[in-house]
């Protein structure tokens, strides 16, 4: 019974040698199938994921990122991510005499010059240079590009690893090729990064249509931004000053900008002049190694003392303070039931004064006693000319409280204007890098200061029939070292600086705009013995915070 079942059984397996025999045949059209067909069934699978960098997902490590993302693109060669280079250690001479030493050996000097090649090799490399937070590869804080060229495609690598980088503050790019288009496409870039991105520094990029005023733009949330050695002339020049300030817009977040080694003259200046007229952001200017001649000095130095408004700038003027006068009659009835009895005291009194009058006489009285107490006298007269207002419209004197209480909520914020330094104080204590840490401290104000006054609301003075205003009292450091400036600009700015003088101590009680505390105006055309420069110098010695530090220390060094 077992055999008979076996022998049914043994059927199905009897064919194994006979397959045996063509197995051979079978194996080869299996080998020349697959030699046949190597390039159509292997690759896909390892060519497809490449080509979709939309859908790698950035783990917050550049290197990785950067490094993965280029492979999905098709680079086959790209820049390396390397931490930024240090200083040297100091000198030590029993090291060196060793090394020393050990180089003079003839068996090694060969390997010695092959490897000074391959470092010399790899210096010139392109690589990508980051600056880390407390060694964390995931806390790039800033990057340095040097070199060679950036592309668009590496705009969008960039525009995929860059914003997982919460910690990035700085992007530093060093003639590396940008072109205008390249430019929008970087400033499109700007806004998918971190929140902490302040500071921006394209050097050695000149562009033919000079568009570096688009990093400025109303939206721009850029502090400090450097943008020497591009050739800017003074059409670059023009574009830079009204993306500072016109009549109807203003930056309000830049707080440096470096225009050094460029190509900006009088006609340069004057337009940068015009953008700090109404500008109250901007700490930190230099115009270091221009071409800039009297004429254009002297513009500097105007807008930075008690200056003339145009006829635009006046009836601008006056069609703010309408505006704000419209304001605060359309909030005035919903909150003006709670009016006190001194508020209603104060509007009856008011009744019978001309609104036109009343606005010129209150102007007159704040710039003769700003200097007293800025942020309570504008206070007071914006309180006048509102009450003013509602009388001549008939309105009820209940209605004048909610405008005292908003003109005090604009005397607070006039106050906390970046001009007022507590913090450079501070910034003397730190040492080395005293200017630094006062722009940082400053760009704090800034931001806690967006809500000020337009600078044409501010105080004014009437002569001669003529409309004044105090001036540019935020800017603290003007660097014009190295221009072509002689006697008769150092007049302008000496007229500058005394003026300023006399705002400052006529204010000291109370917390404010002070004005320049740096001016540099060395390498110019003049002699050092000038004596304007030399009065320059000595009235902006005590004003230097940095300078009376290094002097304190100095006098307790010799007497302790």
């Amino acid at each position: 019974m077992s055999s008979e079942q076996s022998a049914p059984g043994a059927s199905p397996r009897a064919p194994r040698p006979g397959t045996q025999k063509s197995s051979g045949a079978v194996t080869k059209k299996g080998e020349r199938a697959a030699k046949e067909k190597p390039a159509t069934v292997l690759p896909p699978v390892g060519e497809e994921e490449p080509k979709s960098p939309e859908e790698y997902q950035c783990s917050g490590v550049l290197e990785t990122d950067f490094a993965e993302l280029c492979r999905r693109w098709g680079y086959t060669d790209f820049p390396k991510v390397v931490n930024r280079p240090r200083p040297h250690p100091p000198f030590v001479p029993s090291a060196s005499l060793s090394e020393k030493a050990t180089l003079d050996d003839p068996r090694l000097s060969g390997s010695c010059s092959l490897n000074s090649l391959e470092s010399k090799y790899v210096f010139f490399q392109p690589t990508i240079q980051v600056e880390l937070e407390q060694e964390d590869s995931k806390s790039v804080k800033e990057i340095y590009i040097r070199g060679w060229k950036v592309e668009e495609r590496i705009l969008g690598v960039f525009s995929k690893c860059l914003p997982p980088l919460t910690q990035l503050q700085a992007i530093n790019l060093w003639k590396v090729g940008l072109t205008d288009k390249t430019l929008t496409t970087f400033i499109e870039l700007l806004p998918l990064c971190s929140s902490t991105l302040r500071k921006v520094s394209l050097e050695g990029n000149p562009l033919p249509e000079q568009s570096y005023h688009k990093l400025m733009a109303l939206d721009s949330t850029i502090a400090h931004l450097s943008l020497r050695n591009n050739n800017i002339d003074d059409r670059g020049a023009q574009l830079l000053g009204q993306a500072l300030s016109t009549l109807h817009s203003c930056n309000r977040t830049l707080v440096s900008l470096n225009l050094g080694f460029n190509h900006i003259g009088d006609e340069g200046a004057g337009y940068i002049a015009d953008g700090l007229r109404l500008n109250r952001s901007l700490l930190w200017l230099s115009l270091a190694h221009n071409r800039i001649q009297d004429k254009g000095a002297l513009k500097l130095a105007e807008v930075l003392r008690a200056f003339e408004l145009t006829h635009t700038e006046v009836v601008e003027r006056r069609r703010l303070l309408l505006e704000k006068g419209t304001q605060e009659r359309s909030r005035s009835p919903s909150s003006s039931r709670h009016g006190d009895s001194k508020t209603d005291r104060e509007k009856s009194q008011m009744v019978g004064i001309s609104n036109s009058a009343l606005v010129d006489k209150t102007d007159k009285t704040q710039t003769m006693k700003t200097p007293k107490g800025l942020g309570k006298k504008k206070e007071k007269s914006w309180e006048l000319a509102k009450k003013e207002e509602k009388s001549g419209s008939g309105q009820s004197p209940t209605q004048g409280t909610p405008k005292k209480e908003d003109a005090t909520k604009a005397g607070k914020g006039k106050v906390t204007i970046p001009e007022q330094k507590p913090s450079r104080a501070k910034g003397i204590k730190i040492g080395s890098r005293e200017k630094r840490s006062i722009l940082l401290e400053s760009e704090q104000l800034v931001v806690e200061a967006t809500e000020v006054v337009n600078p044409l609301l501010e105080p004014v003075e009437h002569r001669d029939g003529k409309v004044f205003m105090p001036g540019n009292k935020v800017l603290l450091h003007l660097n014009l070292i190295r221009n072509r400036i002689t006697e008769v600009g150092l007049e302008g700015f000496l007229a500058t600086v005394q003026y300023q003088m006399q705002f400052s101590k006529a204010k000291s009680a109370s917390k404010g705009p002070v004005g320049l505390l740096w001016l540099s105006l060395a390498k110019n055309c003049f002699a050092p013995q000038c004596p304007a420069y030399t009065i320059i110098q000595e009235l902006m010695l005590p004003r230097d915070p940095i300078k009376a530090k290094l002097s304190e220390d100095e006098a307790m060094a010799f007497f302790p």
